[in-house]
């Protein structure tokens, strides 16, 4: 869509007031929608998607793009119920499974470990579902295969189950092979081989940048932090347009409590860039930020920064206040 007509749906969907116009059909919503995630948009986003529900319950991709969001809100349980219904309704939708497959993991994560347990199965089946569906889906065989390196054998697990994932992905994501047998070699320990693999997926890759990241985090699990940094810098160069990469190599700087001055520098650029992710989204940004700056002594701009989130996405920052007033 031209960008002037995107600005003026904007602003008929009510990017100015808030409200969602009932005279646009569907498809616009949903259009507009797309750019609320990748923004960072999800009250927005959320809105829209109402609207289009209360029209077309029956929307297969409203409920997979509302998934989504709830995801980037870390509201897993209602992410799993939107994904649920999307694949009721289009079970041969190879990404709709595959996002059904990351809510159930992302909540599996923070269970008891027997529910945990029993989600795995479910995970499994869902991941190789989308994989099935769509053997070219890069996305699908990826998680796949870090499934297939990460869970153990009586749920689904297995190198050499990984190997053959990787095998696939050599035919048309060789980047994404070099990936996955870098996980694999982490695996067993073998360190050298795994750096190695990583800087292959570098070589690889049509976007370095991103992978660069990944061997900066390689190297943050390894305590080698110069090293790290000047993976994070090397990325940081690439990545001349300010996306998911610049956020990615500002989360390696925080974790490992290293260059933080570089780390906001980073956050700043990709906030104020056009070229944001519904991987990185603005409002998850804002509060890193935010928590960023409070860690470097600047209180009042961490507290703008947390103002920014609040108006893109109210739930995830009560979620977020929540969690640090219980002392989580």
């Amino acid at each position: 869509m031209h960008v002037v007509a995107r600005i003026v749906l904007f602003v008929l969907l009510g990017g100015a007031t808030g409200v969602a116009c009932a005279n646009v059909p569907p498809s616009q919503l949903l259009e507009a929608v797309r750019g609320d995630l990748t923004q960072g948009r999800a009250d927005h986003g959320l809105q829209a998607l109402g609207q289009v529900l209360a029209q077309d319950p029956h929307n297969a991709e409203a409920h997979n793009l509302q998934c989504r969001i709830y995801l980037q809100e870390q509201r897993w349980s209602d992410a799993i119920k939107a994904c649920q219904a999307a694949v009721k309704l289009m079970p041969d939708n190879s990404s709709y499974h595959l996002w059904l497959a990351r809510a159930l993991g992302e909540k599996a994560d923070r269970v008891a470990f027997f529910t945990a347990f029993k989600m795995a199965k479910q995970i499994h089946v869902e991941f190789e579902t989308a994989a099935k569906l769509d053997p070219h889906n890069a996305n699908a065989l990826s998680d796949l295969g870090e499934f297939y390196v990460d869970a153990p054998g009586i749920v689904g697990g297995g190198l050499d189950k990984a190997v053959g994932v990787a095998q696939q992905l050599d035919a048309f994501a060789p980047d994404r092979a070099h990936y996955i047998r870098a996980r694999i070699a982490e695996n067993q320990k073998d360190y050298a081989r795994a750096e190695e693999e990583y800087k292959a997926a570098i070589a690889g890759s049509r976007d370095p940048a991103d992978a660069w990241m990944d061997l900066a985090s390689f190297y943050r699990k390894r305590q080698r932090y110069e090293d790290m940094i000047q993976a994070v810098h090397r990325g940081a160069a690439l990545d001349t347009e300010h996306g998911v990469a610049s956020a990615d190599g500002a989360s390696v700087l925080i974790r490992a409590n290293r260059d933080l001055p570089f780390a906001r520098q980073l956050l700043e650029q990709y906030l104020a860039s056009s070229n944001k992710s519904e991987d990185a989204p603005a409002f998850q940004t804002h509060v890193q930020l935010g928590k960023l700056l409070t860690t470097l002594g600047d209180a009042a701009n961490a507290q703008q920064q947390f103002a920014a989130a609040v108006e893109l996405a109210k739930d995830y920052q009560a979620g977020s206040q929540a969690a640090t007033n219980s002392g989580r």
